[in-house]
């Protein structure tokens, strides 16, 4: 953790001095204040300056990028960060030969790492960052067939008059079937079970 102390006439330009030194925006430190400014005799004599601690604060941005860099270095493998930020949201895709490892199982390895980032990097945090991990853009495609599947077993209940069941899914999967299927009036959806087991299953209207 960068600290730095200065002085200045006002606590302003006590502040602005350290922001200029560590080259960073008032919004990327904290600031303690150490002595009030004090005019002194007439304005002259025993006159004290103000005395500031400036801290820069640890960016959740770049705690998070470090984290994952130790976790990639850990498993031996060569992979390029594509980093995007948007408002309260981080993005991180990940690119590199080989990266099936860290999607796993329909996305299981990687919505584990995404996991332990953001409950990483977010611990003692007053306003919550969200991470967004991805490999080679994995989520995007998965999420294209899941949405495909989705209307696909939608009619296949609807043209046979029962309901069907999917496999377990996460909750992030799940929210991608509803969501595809909410504006039908043939069919709805609910889920059912408990977690990692929850399931959603497709009912034609009656």
């Amino acid at each position: 953790m960068k600290v730095i102390e200065k002085t200045g006439r006002t606590i302003e330009e006590a502040v602005s001095q350290a922001l200029q030194n560590m080259g960073v925006s008032r919004d990327d430190v904290e600031v303690e204040v150490l002595e009030e400014p004090t005019k002194g005799i007439l304005g002259l004599f025993g006159a004290k300056p103000a005395r500031v601690k400036v801290i820069l604060k640890e960016r959740v941005s770049k705690k998070a990028v470090d984290l994952l860099k130790d976790i990639i270095k850990s498993m031996g493998l060569q992979v390029e960060l594509d980093i995007v930020e948007k408002e309260n949201v981080l993005n991180i895709n990940m690119k590199g030969p080989d990266l099936g490892i860290l999607i796993g199982r329909r996305g299981e390895t990687l919505d584990a790492l995404q996991f332990l980032v953001n409950l990483s990097v977010n611990k003692n945090q007053e306003i919550r960052r969200k991470i967004v991990i991805d490999v080679e853009g994995y989520r995007n495609r998965r999420e294209e067939t899941l949405q495909k599947l989705a209307v696909k077993l939608a009619n296949k209940a609807k043209q046979r008059g029962r309901s069907v069941v999917l496999e377990p899914m996460s909750s992030q999967e799940r929210r991608i079937i509803h969501t595809a299927l909410q504006g039908r009036d043939d069919i709805y959806t609910f889920s059912e079970g408990d977690e990692p087991y929850r399931k959603i299953i497709i009912t034609p209207k009656k």
